[in-house]
């Protein structure tokens, strides 16, 4: 692990640590287009094509049935079954109080405006299961759209060699009632989802993470008139961690490997008042990631990690706040206090008993967040996510007659006569 001194940098040299790991993948937007192309013009026959072709499996129909959603649910073992009714209930709970609210206000005498709020009607939810199924991700997508109360709710997720769904991510799904369930994954998942076939009638918004070709896509149907909306562009899960000398080696170290484990390019980041700490969490970390099952994936995100010396927590705030990392870990004697100058953040872990498996999993926040420094503009999934806002306004013949005069001026100082003309016409 790199360890730099921040005040022996010079700003150039900081801008280029707040960038993350190159992950381009040669030809991946010509690859990803072609396969859209594939899925739009060919719908189910393409996904049973492309799912042979990528997941090694031949499938007849993607739509599962009841029956086999409730067989494959029923092989979890009790203690994960309790474990998935145990953290939706948390998530449940968090996300409950959630959601846009409507707005009545009389602008003016004859003037009221108003916002009403509506689910939107379907969705679908991408569940990944490449290097392992991720039913947490089933939750965190489908409470909040079930809590929205969209219409309609699809889930996605690629099939195993044997045809069948992960079990573990259709408990999940059963707990929620979503019976809506296809069999294919990657890129074919979000063109079908966003484009529709005969089999998986099309949504008004995709959500979900994925790799860089899932990524690619959902950037792909965002952009198309045809296509649909998306949540947010999901890259390599990230952490960056603020500690001082009252942190602990092993659990800094423990906590950076958590998120190392996901992805070789995952960014994860110590910044500490403390070079000492910064030195032995460095030597723990190459022992402690060859003792982890998945210690390839982490040697290779090592590779990327770095540590930062500041001179104050004041300004180890600032620099996550440029950085914006998706997983923020405050592990300082007093870290609320640093609460009131956390600008930029997806998610925020407060102290030594707060890990970001909590909110990884059961906490009840989302685990769906901004990456990429994204936090710096957008939030992470919300009930919101799933929701629109539509305004209305009601005008009296008073309330419009009073208002005439500035649609008047307004409407001829921007050149747009027949504005005027449409108020000046009801006064005749």
């Amino acid at each position: 692990m790199k360890i730099y001194i921040h005040s022996a940098l010079t700003d150039d040299q900081r801008r280029v640590l707040v960038r993350r790991p190159d992950r381009e993948i040669p030809s991946l937007d010509a690859t990803v287009v072609e396969l859209c192309r594939d899925v739009r013009s060919n719908g189910d026959e393409a996904l049973r094509r492309l799912t042979s072709r990528f997941d090694g499996v031949d499938v007849d129909r993607v739509r599962l049935t009841t029956e086999e959603i409730v067989e494959g649910a029923s092989t979890v073992p009790p203690d994960v079954r309790e474990a998935i009714a145990a953290a939706a209930r948390n998530i449940s709970a968090f996300h409950a109080p959630q959601g846009f609210t409507t707005v009545n206000v009389e602008a003016g005498p004859g003037i009221r405006c108003w916002r009403e709020v509506r689910p939107i009607r379907a969705v679908g939810l991408y569940v990944p299961a490449g290097s392992a199924p991720l039913p947490s991700t089933a939750l965190m997508l489908g409470i909040p759209a079930t809590l929205a109360g969209c219409d309609r709710i699809a889930l996605c997720s690629p099939p195993r060699r044997n045809g069948t769904v992960d079990p573990t991510v259709l408990a999940a799904a059963q707990h929620l009632g979503i019976t809506e369930i296809y069999r294919c994954g990657g890129v074919q998942a979000i063109a079908a989802l966003a484009y529709g076939t005969a089999s998986v009638p099309k949504v008004d918004k995709v959500f979900g993470p994925g790799n860089a070709y899932v990524s690619a896509a959902k950037r792909l149907v965002a952009s198309d008139p045809d296509g649909c909306a998306i949540d947010l562009i999901a890259g390599p899960s990230e952490l960056l961690i603020i500690a001082d000398a009252s942190a602990d080696p092993q659990r800094v170290a423990a906590d950076l490997l958590s998120q190392a484990e996901h992805d070789p390019a995952s960014p994860i980041v110590l910044i500490t008042t403390e070079a000492a700490l910064a030195e032995r969490v460095s030597a723990l970390l190459p022992s402690m990631a060859r003792l982890t099952p998945r210690s390839s994936i982490v040697e290779r995100s090592l590779r990327h990690a770095f540590a930062l010396v500041t001179e104050t927590l004041d300004a180890a705030v600032a620099f996550s706040n440029v950085y914006a990392p998706e997983h923020l870990i405050i592990d300082t004697a007093d870290p609320m206090a640093l609460v009131p100058s956390v600008r930029n953040a997806g998610s925020v872990f407060l102290g030594p008993w707060s890990p970001v498996t909590a909110g990884d999993y059961a906490s009840g926040t989302n685990h769906t967040l901004p990456t990429g420094g994204e936090a710096a503009r957008m939030s992470g999934l919300s009930v919101e996510s799933f929701q629109t806002v539509v305004s209305f306004q009601a005008l009296t013949a008073d309330g419009l007659s009073r208002l005439r005069p500035t649609l008047k001026a307004l409407g001829t100082a921007e050149g747009l006569p027949a504005h005027v003309a449409a108020v000046e016409a009801r006064f005749l």
